[in-house]
């Protein structure tokens, strides 16, 4: 019993390191990919997740208690990847080594009949049999050759065995470890990698308009490997200058691109007009130290300008979400706190605080019975207005707790804390005066960028074995593996000469190849054989004796 459970795991690892057992799992994995192709996931939208799971219920809560809006960071999804990791390497490594051996093998010897082999003919030439071996291993220079005596021929008679192509073991060889390498490198890369994205106001010349890769916490979304703690980001920074956008008269975008200047860190302090230039455009990335900065997408950022009755004024231009992609009508929000000194104390203060959520739309169309429902028809910036709630009490900016930048907070709202004063619709330069005296200005907006930070220093060696996978694969289906074999005996004042051949893959154009080589060694003028009988014919192996004549 105990030899038998020790035994298992040997069992184990010889299962799991079956090519079907390697296809299995291949397509687990396919399978288990399908649900994070259909469900909203958290590492790109924890907003989404979070609306399906309310419109949902039970089946969502289901859904996530199966790690299905995790699906590529679950614990079965990591572990089928895994077992798949550990088969392909089971699998690949042994088979690697045979490749080695066949590459460092020789030529099998001569087998006792060579007229049993597809391709092989016979005859007699007027040389010696030293001459004819002395022109064998001329005609057979380059290839690996094995020469055997008489004593330890199978037939008693001197043979020679000649193989070339061991390019095509080589080139499996090399497939096979640059496979190896791949999975090594991806595996390696999703350890130590990271990936961030941010929201960067183009064109305000203030802090806006520039991003530094100095810190984490810079970062509107960040994802990285396991391995990565955060202290290893290139530091570096980003100033966008610029946004440009062409669209077809129906809406659709042709073309984006973002001027942007940036330094690494010894220029980071030096005036923007020194750090170096950049034109961003989508799919053509800036690469600086190995992190990529991508121009992901764009939105409108409207700015407001709010004076409190005291005189006071503050400027604030703040991103909203697009929700159309086509005409961008966006909605946000945006929060004010009172100046100091403005109320006696702290609680009184947060009851004065003034925010405002509402509809963005760059060219404003009014719809509805009264023209007062507000929509966009076209996405580029022509005409700028807003339709906005606005609402005075504790908006929850100094309460230590996170909230959605794009939304108020619900539960403020339905409970009273916040109250609502008006419902206005705004266009570029008007305002609306709230019963305090508090004046809201609606200035234009401008246009933003969501930038995309990632570094992973595998790509360079995925490239590299992906490169050597693609090169070996192609060596191994151009190279072909062939053999001859010859066995020569004296006779009378000559020597009779077998020659044979064989082709180990693909057997096309392998009948003129040999024939060529034949008529060499045979002394027969060149296409000979063509000539008396056709190499394309499949029953060429089956006739070639009762239609050629040997040369005596």
């Amino acid at each position: 019993m105990l030899k038998k459970i020790l035994s298992w795991p040997k069992k184990g690892w010889q299962w799991l390191t079956k090519m079907k057992t390697a296809l299995v799992l291949l397509f687990l994995l396919a399978l288990a990919a399908i649900p994070g192709a259909l469900l909203p996931q958290r590492s790109l939208n924890e907003g989404k997740v979070a609306e399906y799971i309310d419109a949902n219920g039970k089946t969502a809560e289901v859904f996530d208690k199966l790690q299905l809006f995790d699906v590529f960071g679950s614990t079965w999804f990591v572990a089928i990847y895994v077992l798949l990791f550990i088969s392909l390497v089971g699998c690949i490594l042994p088979r690697s080594i045979d490749h080695y051996k066949a590459l460092r093998s020789s030529p099998p010897p001569a087998p006792k009949r060579l007229d049993r082999m597809p391709y092989h003919y016979s005859g007699t030439v007027d040389e010696s049999v030293e001459d004819v071996q002395k022109s064998l291993r001329k005609e057979f220079k380059g290839w690996n050759v094995n020469e055997v005596d008489k004593d330890n021929d199978r037939a008693g008679a001197w043979s020679m065995s000649a193989e070339k192509g061991y390019l095509r073991e080589a080139a499996n060889l090399v497939f096979h470890l640059s496979l190896v390498g791949i999975l090594i490198a991806v595996a390696t890369g999703k350890m130590v990698y990271y990936e961030g994205q941010v929201i960067v106001v183009a064109g305000t010349d203030t802090e806006q308009s520039q991003f530094c890769n100095s810190a984490v916490s810079n970062f509107d979304s960040f994802r990285n490997g396991p391995v990565f703690d955060g202290t290893g980001l290139t530091p570096f920074c980003v100033n966008v200058k610029d946004f440009k956008a062409d669209y077809l008269p129906n809406g659709q975008a042709v073309g984006f691109e973002s001027n942007i200047d940036y330094a690494g860190k010894e220029d980071a302090f030096k005036p923007t007009d020194q750090w170096q230039h950049k034109t961003l455009k989508v799919n053509h990335p800036l690469r600086i130290e190995g992190n990529r900065v991508y121009l992901q997408g764009h939105g409108y950022a409207p700015t407001f300008t709010i004076e409190w009755p005291n005189g006071e004024k503050r400027t604030e231009t703040v991103q909203f979400r697009p929700d159309d992609m086509t005409y961008f009508l966006s909605s946000g929000a945006v929060r004010w706190d009172p100046p100091a000194g403005m109320y006696p104390d702290l609680q009184e203060r947060r009851k004065n605080q003034i925010s405002l959520q509402g509809l963005f739309a760059p060219s404003a169309e009014w719809t509805g019975p009264n023209g007062k429902i507000l929509s966009s028809n076209y996405p580029a910036m022509r005409d700028p207005a807003v339709a906005i709630d606005i609402y005075r009490g504790d908006t929850g900016l100094d309460g230590g707790r996170s909230q959605n930048i794009f939304s108020l907070d619900p539960e403020a709202m339905h409970s009273g804390q916040m109250q609502m004063l008006d419902r206005v619709n705004l266009e570029k330069g008007e305002s609306v005066t709230l019963d305090d005296g508090t004046k809201i200005t609606f200035d234009g907006a401008k246009e933003f960028v969501n930038l995309q930070i990632s570094k992973d220093p595998t790509t360079t060696w995925v490239l590299v074995f992906a490169v050597l996978m693609l090169a070996s694969l192609v060596a191994s289906l151009a190279v072909k593996r062939r053999r001859f074999w010859v066995r020569i005996t004296p006779e009378g004042e000559g020597t009779r000469i077998q020659i044979a051949g064989l082709s180990r893959t693909d057997s096309a154009g392998w009948g003129r190849e040999f024939n060529r080589r034949a008529e060499r060694v045979l002394g027969l003028e060149e296409e000979a054989l063509d000539e008396a009988y056709d190499v394309d014919s499949d029953d060429w192996e089956d006739h070639v004796d009762d239609h050629l004549a040997p040369r005596g």
